[in-house]
């Protein structure tokens, strides 16, 4: 019986350990001088929405949030007045998202087995999408949602459409993005060694080789963009809180 019981133990899966940085330095140029993250969403602002979805999640153990440095006390004040006790760290990002990026990897648990990146403007990510993601990348090193592209996709030069791109198999992929720690971090070190200024931290493993999987995304997942969004982000919450989404 002793031996059959130390055989069961062995066979049971490791705790997944996953960090989370959450990106929300962006200027938000197309928002019309609205600045998105403190944008109210229903009844709270657009931040706190999204830092509630890692806040909630049973495979998130921290929280890393990057942001502009006008705005780091208001974020802290946030999360303090919203009792996000995940969020470890508020710190300042750089230039570039990718520079944010980088900045948010070098603040998380160094013994983070996995690392989400996440969009400060995503509020509205459901769990399912969260926590299949985290998962997956915890088998393969690296996932994203994705969900199917269903408009039609023209490739045009100089203001006319030369080619009908085949959708069937593009995907638009979301946030939040999960890696093997210290593969982002070597991929994203790389990029910017390299100078490229990716929007996308997929985009930065792939350079390596490096195949990323792609879980079920939601349209839900909007990205806040511009005034248009935030209305659409109300939709989609009073649709919720009746039961028809």
């Amino acid at each position: 019986m002793a031996g059959l019981l130390s055989r069961l133990r062995e066979k049971r899966p490791e705790p997944i350990s996953c960090s989370a940085v959450v990106v929300a330095a962006g200027s938000a140029r197309r928002m019309e001088g609205i600045d998105k993250m403190f944008a109210p969403l229903g009844e709270l602002p657009v931040l706190v929405h999204t830092l509630y979805a890692f806040q909630d999640c049973p495979l998130v153990d921290e929280i890393v949030l990057v942001t502009r440095e006008e705005l780091l006390v208001e974020a802290g004040r946030l999360c303090k007045d919203f009792s996000l006790n995940k969020v470890t760290k508020v710190i300042v990002g750089g230039a570039e998202r990718i520079h944010s990026v980088q900045a948010g990897l070098g603040e998380v648990n160094s013994g983070a087995a996995l690392i989400a990146i996440h969009d400060g403007a995503r509020p509205l990510v459901s769990q399912r999408v969260l926590e299949e993601a985290i998962t997956r990348a915890s088998v393969t090193g690296a996932a994203a949602p994705a969900v199917p592209v269903t408009d039609t996709i023209k490739r045009g030069e100089d203001g006319l459409a030369v080619e009908t791109v085949d959708r069937s198999q593009l995907w638009a992929v979301q946030t939040p993005q999960v890696f093997e720690s210290g593969l982002i971090r070597a991929a994203i070190h790389k990029a910017i060694e390299d100078g490229e200024a990716l929007t996308d931290d997929c985009g930065a493993v792939e350079r390596l080789g490096m195949k990323v999987s792609l879980t079920a995304g939601s349209r839900e997942n909007l990205k806040i963009t511009t005034p248009l969004d935030l209305v659409l982000g109300e939709a989609i919450l009073q649709a919720r809180v009746e039961g028809t989404l």
